[in-house]
């Protein structure tokens, strides 16, 4: 399939359209924390999960989530040791939060998924009407959330490119790494491409420019200071390198090349 951008202003007005539907408000950032409350309260009520902090990531922390956004929760059970706990106390750590979320009739349509490479639990809050979905000591998802966040904070067009093309995605079914398609950390990754090495003078740094540490090794430990003050003296940099030299490509264009550099299949004239 070939797409052809005839009129740019048009796009323009099709996209300030979509974004003004998709991007939450501050009662949409209110829901979110209640519901994070929530489930810490119901986390309190288990004996055996006594102890553990609740942490949000993804696109809710990165600022990059859209109203009909899910909510990424990390359950953190503390420990005395560097030793990542086993799959098994981490899927009776989640037996024991599904319980207690039945118990107290906050959550619908409850799903637990033991078996994937991170166990998770997924539930709808019956109060704030929004889908959850839980694991336990989560730390690369919250140090790559507090990436983007920080990578968010260099341009706004990164975030409104990152909701156009989890939302395009999402319309062509392609954005459910259940059934094998992209997840939107991937997604995020082919933005952050386009806006480095792809387009001159370059939006964004690399991210090996911003963090250069191995995420996937974070397995026992995160040290969200540590985190921030690498992601903060990079990007300082980088802006600095490139000061007066501001990419001014119109958003309704680096939308359109997304798809010309990444998929290969558009044609923009």
């Amino acid at each position: 399939m070939v797409f052809r951008v005839h009129s740019f202003e048009l796009l323009k007005a099709c996209i300030e359209d979509i974004l003004s539907t998709i991007k939450p408000g501050e009662d949409d950032q209110k829901k979110r924390s209640y519901a994070i409350q929530e489930l810490a309260d119901s986390i309190y009520s288990v004996g055996a999960l006594r102890g553990a902090t609740v942490k949000p990531f993804g696109s809710f922390v990165s600022n990059l989530y859209a109203k009909s956004g899910d909510l990424d929760v990390s359950v953190d059970l503390w420990s005395s040791s560097r030793i990542p706990i086993s799959k098994k106390k981490n899927q009776n750590a989640l037996r024991e939060l599904r319980r207690a979320l039945q118990i107290r009739g906050v959550a619908r349509s409850v799903e637990f998924i033991p078996n994937a490479r991170v166990p998770i639990i997924q539930y709808m809050s019956n109060q704030f009407d929004i889908s959850c979905d839980i694991s336990i000591n989560n730390y690369p998802g919250q140090i790559k959330s507090r990436i983007f966040y920080w990578i968010n904070t260099i341009d706004e067009r990164f975030g409104d490119m990152v909701l156009l093309v989890k939302e395009w995605a999402k319309s062509q079914n392609i954005n459910d790494p259940k059934n094998g398609t992209l997840n939107s950390y991937s997604l995020c990754l082919l933005v952050i491409f386009l806006s480095s090495g792809n387009c001159e003078p370059a939006i964004l740094p690399p991210l090996k420019e911003i963090y250069d540490g191995n995420v996937a090794e974070e397995t026992v430990f995160y040290d969200e200071k540590h985190v921030d003050e690498i992601c903060v003296a990079n990007i300082s940099r980088f802006l600095r390198q490139n000061m007066g030299q501001r990419n001014q490509t119109s958003l309704p264009r680096l939308f359109a090349s997304f798809f010309s550099q990444a998929a290969g299949t558009v044609q923009v004239q």
